[in-house]
């Protein structure tokens, strides 16, 4: 069996060992989570160079594909992997309240996370989908405020609802095929453009759409995020949604590369978009300001997934690295900003690396130059410029209309954290978190900052493994060639 699997069965190891453990070492327990993520993180800097431009398939359960459990291995699965394992470093719960369960709950989102990446088949990325859930669903009842179960609940029946939906349209696609093996479905694509199969995918987007903060099945993420501990919030925001867009990026990308599907994303992207920020502008506090405004980035993403091929691959990826570092940054950060605007008044003041850093982020993600959401905004305006379809117009349109909204409301903030302080406005008590959260947040300042100069070999080397990943032959010959069993192809 290939070791690869090692990124699946040690952290599932690890969330079953954890509470044993801590019952013989709480120290122990409290390590046994963040060595296993760093030896993720190095175990897939050694792969990287493994994979080099060929990628390889692992075969699971002593069958051949198309019946047998596969995973597939290329730059973009292992650059995911190192995400995973790093942000779930960066928000590890050392010492918080009910740390043991958390810790566990931790290493089973690792491990779900690992497997949703990895998997070729419909079947075991809806396992591992709802592992996910599963794990993600804790994460936020085990939070200290009043209203987390009723937040948790609510994130539950909605996630069901999409799990329903996911499910129906993975049986769909088999009913028709008769497989669920993506390779194997790539050589039949004929099958699947039909009525059946194109309901079968707005099912599966639909479904998966709940995680990835698509409008309209983004209802929960403000009660969430508001009740959430601002690195969960981080891991929810800048993590999860992307794991969710990757479930729907593995079925278009190979499947569903069709115009009705393309302009469906692209309609889907803008009123993510729009309402996004509409309701960001209203918002009277951080919390809820970023929780919205994840949204409408999220819908940029599918605005850009609205591109065929390696483009709308590249620009999706790209916005996607970028809302994780800038959004990832600004929920650390508002752990040191809570309570509403006006109690935020003279912050950046009072504490100037603070203002700084928060500068440094809503720079970047307005698109400022020569910050790196700059050319990732411009590269999408460009390529979207460039579709005869006036859809694609009105997307640019939107973009633009967005951010001055966007800057609208966070100079507002500015302003507001820049104006002399006010005795009388009672100030909300600090986090014991906020201290080690801001410290993450300067890091990913500092790697928004150090990335200026670094933009165009970064970009270059997306788009080598945007190429890399929608070679649809490739896919299909690494899949369906017929390998030893247990082994890489």
């Amino acid at each position: 069996m290939n070791k690869m699997i090692l990124l699946i069965a040690l952290p599932l190891l690890a969330a079953f060992l954890i509470p044993v453990v801590a019952k013989f070492s709480a120290t122990v327990s409290r390590l046994l989570g963040p060595v296993v993520l760093a030896f993720v993180l190095v175990f897939v800097a050694l792969q990287w160079n493994v994979v080099g431009r060929d990628s390889f398939a692992i075969f699971l359960g002593g069958f051949l594909p198309p019946v047998g459990i596969v995973f597939y291995v290329d730059h973009f699965s292992l650059m995911f992997s190192a995400i995973i394992a790093a942000m779930l470093l960066v928000v590890w719960p050392w010492g918080q309240y009910t740390a043991i369960r958390q810790q566990s709950l931790y290493m089973l989102l690792a491990a779900s996370s690992f497997g949703l990446v990895l998997s070729s088949d419909l079947f075991n990325l809806y396992v591992f989908y709802e592992l996910l859930a599963v794990a993600t669903y804790g994460l936020v009842a085990n939070q200290p405020h009043k209203a987390a179960p009723a937040a948790a609940l609510r994130y539950l029946f909605v996630s069901c609802a999409g799990s329903v939906m996911l499910l129906i349209g993975i049986g769909i696609i088999y009913t028709i095929t008769g497989t669920l093996n993506i390779a194997h479905l790539a050589t039949m694509i004929g099958k699947l453009h039909g009525l059946a199969g194109l309901s079968a995918f707005i099912l599966i987007v639909v479904g998966a759409g709940v995680k990835a903060e698509m409008f309209p099945v983004n209802s929960w993420v403000p009660e969430v995020y508001g009740t959430s501990s601002k690195s969960l919030s981080a891991l929810l925001a800048g993590l999860i949604s992307k794991l969710a867009v990757v479930l729907i990026l593995r079925v278009l990308l190979m499947l569903f590369q069709v115009d009705v599907v393309l302009d469906l994303l692209l309609v889907v992207g803008i009123l993510g978009v729009l309402s996004g920020e509409m309701v960001a502008w209203r918002a009277k506090d951080v919390t809820r300001m970023l929780s919205f405004s994840s949204i409408a980035q999220l819908g940029l993403v599918f605005v850009a997934l609205s591109l065929s091929g390696t483009i709308g691959l590249w620009l999706a990826v790209g916005l996607m690295l970028h809302h994780l570092l800038v959004k990832g940054g600004l929920f650390l950060l508002a752990d040191s900003m809570p309570g509403s605007f006006n109690s935020l008044k003279g912050l950046a003041r009072r504490s100037p690396i603070l203002g700084a850093i928060f500068l440094i982020f809503i720079f970047s993600l307005l698109g400022i130059p020569p910050f790196p959401g700059f050319w990732i905004k411009l590269m999408l305006v460009i390529n979207l410029a460039q579709q005869d379809d006036v859809l694609y117009q009105i997307a640019i349109g939107v973009v633009l209309f967005a951010t001055v909204i966007e800057a609208s409301y966070l100079f507002k903030l500015v302003r507001i954290m820049y104006q002399k302080n006010d005795e009388n406005i009672i100030k909300p008590p600090q986090t014991s978190t906020s201290g080690m959260n801001l410290l993450y947040a300067k890091f990913f300042a500092l790697i928004v900052v150090v990335s200026m100069p670094f933009v165009s070999p970064i970009s270059d080397r997306l788009k080598d493994m945007s190429r890399q990943s929608v070679n649809a032959e490739n896919y299909i010959e690494t899949i369906m060639s017929q390998p030893k069993l247990g082994g890489q192809s």
